[in-house]
């Protein structure tokens, strides 16, 4: 009999596994997509040529898998980013957190004082704290945005060690942009002890934890503000409330 002309045949298996490195490499991700096990590593040259045949004509014919194969693909992209790392992530710094301190679903932010985003989204979580009482939301500072963001970050740490986190949180996006002036007026509102929270905020337990931010925040591959973190999903953006909304949901489920 000539093999030649009965042709390995891909099972379901192989092909889901190069749509979805196919999809990453649709949108500039092929190197990514690589670091996960590649279904058809282990096949020959010629088995492979076949396979990659086979799966690009099934996406030309078959355009639809695309956003599901996207999605199965971001959702083990997030477990790898987030696997050793979950624990740290939604442990907050003491006193640096929003809603029921004690809720059994985590919501992490990753948010800058000096980032509008970030200030528009503050009635967003309010909203979703008000509406989901077990809702434990991990505040998470990395100052990157302009040259007193890190002092702003460092009061708001300072004022978790006080108790008063969401005071001084809620008045400084309230105020506007931090500088010196609008940092210390949203500490006089929030009600520090202002002596004690300029020793806090020079400390180096502060130091030590915005650097652990941002050591996160790179990690999980966040290059802006706001970014979060729940359950699985990794999400970038400002992405309004609907959406974290849903997210809590998955989370919850």
């Amino acid at each position: 009999m000539d093999n030649s002309s009965t042709a390995k045949r891909p099972s379901a298996g192989w092909i889901i596994g190069l749509l979805a490195a196919f999809a990453l490499a649709a949108t500039g991700g092929w190197f990514a997509a690589r670091q996960f096990s590649d279904p058809a590593a282990s096949l020959s040259s010629a088995d492979r040529s076949a396979i990659e045949s086979v799966v690009h004509d099934y996406l030309l014919a078959h355009p639809e898998v695309l956003p599901e194969a996207m999605e199965n693909l971001q959702r083990k992209t997030n477990s790898k980013r987030l696997t050793g790392l979950r624990d740290e992530v939604e442990t907050p710094f003491p006193g640096a957190v929003l809603g029921n301190p004690k809720g059994t679903v985590t919501l992490v932010e990753f948010s800058d004082f000096a980032c509008g985003y970030c200030r528009k989204s503050v009635a967003d979580v309010a909203r979703l704290v008000k509406e989901n009482p077990n809702l434990r939301v991990v505040m998470r500072d990395i100052p990157i945005l302009s040259e007193h963001s890190e002092a702003a970050a460092r009061m708001a740490l300072a004022a978790a060690e006080q108790g008063k986190y969401q005071a001084f949180h809620d008045a400084m996006f309230a105020i506007g942009q931090p500088e010196p002036a609008t940092i210390e007026a949203a500490a006089r509102q929030a009600g520090l002890d202002l002596d004690k929270a300029r020793a806090a905020a020079g400390s180096e337990r502060i130091s030590q934890e915005i650097a652990r931010n941002l050591g996160h925040a790179r990690q999980l591959g966040f290059d802006g503000t706001p970014s979060w973190v729940i359950g699985d999903q990794l999400i970038p953006g400002a992405v309004g409330y609907d959406q974290l909304s849903e997210a809590i949901k998955d989370a919850q489920s």
